[in-house]
């Protein structure tokens, strides 16, 4: 085992800035008056599960499929990029289907509100550069983070109120459009070796 200190800053920032729970407060609120309740610990360990196996097996489903990471990890810019765009610009690209109550915990919820395209995609990338180890504790920490905030959700929205919510996003969303970019330049170069 060889955890970095660095690696795992750089990990959970990043992960923190895809999965944009805090962005995601007022969905989190949205699907919580539509069902009623949510299961936030249940839906925190599904996410948990999800990204933990796609560190393990990311690569092996890609190798199947016939894609390098790289090229991956540039496909996935490409959705860092435009998940960037939507929270800058307030558009709204993903994260807009229907629930039913039951499932709401699970889907869209867990998957692919939590665990989706854009964090998955992340995790292969970040596994091109960092050591399993270091990933796997910043999954730790942002999934303590997700619980926190689902428990959370409505006393969040109170103390910040929508502007708060909307600046935060806002700045993430920057944060996430500079990493896409860094993650492009980066993997498009080891593609043209």
């Amino acid at each position: 085992m060889d955890f970095n200190f660095k690696e795992i800053t750089a990990a959970t920032m990043i992960l923190f800035a895809v999965i944009d729970i805090v962005g995601n407060i007022p969905i989190v609120i949205k699907l919580r008056k539509k069902a009623g309740h949510i299961q936030s610990a249940k839906a925190s360990i599904i996410a948990l599960v999800i990204m933990i196996a796609f560190v393990f097996l990311g690569e092996s489903i890609l190798n199947v499929i016939g894609v390098e990471v790289n090229e991956f990890a540039v496909a996935g810019s490409f959705i860092l990029f435009f998940i960037a765009l939507e929270m800058i610009l307030g558009i709204t690209l993903f994260k807009d289907e229907e629930v039913s109550p039951k499932t709401v915990t699970v889907f869209p919820l867990a998957f692919p509100l939590l665990a989706g395209p854009g964090s998955l995609t992340s995790l292969v990338a970040l596994r091109a550069e960092y050591k399993i180890e270091n990933i796997i504790v910043a999954i730790a920490i942002n999934i303590l983070l997700i619980y926190i905030v689902l428990k959370t959700s409505r006393h969040i929205e109170k103390f910040m109120g929508k502007n708060g919510i909307a600046v935060i996003q806002k700045v993430f969303g920057v944060i996430l459009l500079a990493i896409a970019v860094k993650l492009f330049t980066s993997n498009i170069q080891e593609l043209f070796k």
